[in-house]
Order: structure tokens, then sequence, then C-alpha cells
């Protein structure tokens, strides 16, 4: 399966995401390749962060690519791993949409901020003309850094709802400290000791969501 975090929101946690998935999905026994196509760069330094500090390396296999390379390489590779994890910008670029040609799933991590909010349409039109190319890909969206507190998670819920080309997972990801601590060691946040049992279970469904209930 290939798996696409993306969107064209900056700052929204997509890397947070795909590092997390990629560790907890290789330590559950598949050959996993993670390739980093954001030009900043973030999960090849989270994966030679992990590779330093765990005795075993990172679990999976990192490669950055970029561009058009994004869809010739993947496809040359995607026989050789039981799943590939695809990190994005935060930006319409060229490396998204070759990664979106050829995916299952699109990941899209939405902050329950109103300048977050208003990039759904163009997220949905972006998902509509890719459809063209990949008619199979399979768009979904979900709140990250979710508050505690408010009805801004369930403002935000009720947008992507009633967005086109977007549905809506019900998995939110907390704004917890515990993920970027764990990011700061080339941890998942699964692996973070002392355990920080709400942001586990978090990270857990949403995994679990992708995983296990989404078919492709």
């Amino acid at each position: 399966m290939i798996i696409v975090v993306g969107g064209i929101k900056g700052g929204s946690g997509k890397t947070t995401v795909a590092t997390n998935l990629a560790v907890i999905r290789a330590k559950k026994g598949s050959d996993l390749l993670l390739i980093d196509a954001d030009d900043q760069e973030t999960s090849s330094d989270f994966t030679i962060l992990r590779n330093e500090q765990q005795e075993s390396g990172a679990g999976y296999t990192s490669i950055k690519l970029t561009g058009a390379a994004v869809r010739t390489e993947t496809k040359k590779l995607s026989s050789k791993y039981q799943d590939i994890v695809i990190d994005t910008g935060g930006r319409d670029t060229t490396s998204q949409r070759a990664a979106l040609t050829i995916a299952d799933i699109l990941l899209v991590p939405f902050v329950p901020r109103s300048f977050d909010v208003w990039t759904l349409e163009k997220v949905s039109t972006l998902v509509s003309e890719l459809k063209i190319v990949n008619p199979n890909l399979q768009a979904s969206a979900f709140i990250n850094r979710a508050d505690s507190a408010g009805r801004d998670n369930q403002l935000a819920a009720e947008i992507i709802r009633e967005t086109e080309e977007l549905s809506f997972i019900d998995t939110p990801l907390g704004s917890r400290k515990a993920f970027s601590n764990a990011a700061a060691r080339g941890l998942a946040v699964t692996e973070l000791k002392p355990l920080d049992k709400k942001a586990e279970r978090e990270m857990m469904n949403l995994y679990r969501y992708i995983f296990e209930i989404i078919k492709v």
C-alpha cells in the first residue's frame, strides 16, 4: 500500500504523522519504505537521528525523492516493499502531484484553525484533478493538534465532512508535547518512556483505521 501524507498547508504535522506511521508499521513486521518528498527533509533528519539512537537502526528504509522522480522511482520500488509512506511538503508541488498519481491513500491532517480549514477546497480540487490519472485514489482528512476544549474541533470536522473528494476520519490527534518529545529522540510516540497513554491511543486509532479498516 502506498500512503501519501500531504496537503497544501505547512505546519499541519505531516512529518510527525508520516514518521509515526512508518515506525509503527515497520515494528509490526512490514518491510516499509519511507520516502521524504519534502524540500525541508525533516523525515530524513528523523531517520538519521533514529539510526543513531536505536541499536537495531530505524527499522525501515528511507530515501529522498523530489519532482517527477517521486512517481518513476516509487513505481520501480513498489514491488520490493510491502508498504510505502511518502511525506510531502505543505504546498501544491510537483513532488506531491507525482506521488498522488500512484498513491492508494492520501492522508491529510488539518489543524482546527481558520487558515487551515480554508485550504480544504483547494485540497479537494487537487484530489479531483489527480483522480483523472489515479481514479482509485482514496483521500481522507483528520484533525491534528486538536484542541482540548471549545468548538473548533467540531466545526472543523463539519467542514471536512462537507468537502467533496475528502472523507473525514474521526481519529483526532491532540495537541500534546509527547509527539514533539518523541520526534526529538527519533521515536514514535508509542515508544516514548514514560508513555503518554492518550497520545499512544490516538496514534494507534489512526494507524488501525489506515491499515485495518480502509480497503484498497
